[in-house]
């Protein structure tokens, strides 16, 4: 049975929750659940603190877990990336009072508050600069007005948080994050865990493009197949009306608007796009 770990709070766990629902897993009932038993796809799901699920996955105890790249790193657990989810995008970045640093090269010699300490430190290191890191728990922002840091590095989605406490970014991100799916280093990839990959690709998939359908006239149809290329080619079928054919193809979500204005100046009729919930490639 595979051992899934799961974000149990924070900005991952909507999009973790609704991910694997959507690929087919049992969710929980309530947020009061720590663990759900998924018998028909031999899954059990531990729903865990974000930042300890990278341990737990380096140690073993679970076979794989959804947490942030940048947890990821923070932790410095023997855990590798699998497949990138698509969410919780963000990047780790250098905040200060404004025009007091411009560069990381600015920070020799002073305090950067962070809840990232070991990401933090490492960075440091590959730029060989030497600071004094003060790890916090949270609420990093407020380091700098309450006198404990010179800096802060933390977390930026809006900056919106930042700039309420007149902090500024500066310098290049330190890293860039998204919710990513995680594996022991070295573990055997089960086959609980081949299909959960799959299933989550396909989801993946399913987001980025639609299923497009219309009826054109034949002597047309290489010039909207231009268009309409589908990913191993478009289905074309004869119409019981002479000289036409129906074509269905999957097109990027992004852009179909354009794609349906293009084929409808081509005289492409009853063009019609559907969501794709999920599928194989």
């Amino acid at each position: 049975m595979l051992r899934l770990a799961v974000p149990n709070k924070g900005a991952l766990t909507e999009a973790a929750q609704t991910i694997l629902k959507e690929a087919g897993y049992r969710a929980r009932k309530d947020s009061k659940e720590l663990v759900v038993v998924d018998p028909e796809n031999s899954c059990e799901l531990f729903f865990l603190r974000p930042k300890d699920i990278a341990v737990y996955v380096g140690e073993g105890t679970l076979d794989a877990g959804i947490t942030g790249r940048d947890m990821l790193r923070d932790s410095g657990a023997q855990v590798e990336e699998l497949i990138p989810l698509g969410f919780g995008r963000s990047t780790f970045r250098f905040a200060a009072n404004p025009d007091e640093f411009v560069s990381v090269a600015d920070l020799k010699g002073k305090r950067i508050a962070t809840s990232y300490a070991g990401l933090l430190e490492a960075y440091l290191a590959e730029q060989g600069v030497e600071a004094r890191v003060i790890k916090l728990d949270g609420a990093v922002e407020t380091a700098v007005r309450l006198g404990v840091a010179d800096a802060v590095a933390d977390v930026v989605e809006t900056g919106t948080t930042l700039r309420n406490m007149d902090l500024e970014v500066f310098g290049e991100p330190i890293a860039h994050s998204e919710g990513v799916l995680i594996k022991r280093v070295g573990a055997v990839e089960t086959q609980g865990l081949m299909q959960l990959m799959r299933r989550l690709q396909g989801v993946l998939v399913a987001r980025d493009y639609v299923m497009m359908d219309y009826d054109i006239r034949a002597e047309r149809i290489e010039e909207a197949i231009a268009l309409t290329p589908g990913m191993e080619g478009p289905t074309v079928s004869p119409l019981h009306r002479e000289g036409w054919v129906a074509v269905r193809a999957m097109v990027p979500r992004k852009g179909h608007q354009q794609v349906m204005d293009q084929l409808w100046e081509m005289g492409a009729k009853a063009i019609l796009v559907t969501a794709i919930f999920a599928c194989r490639l």
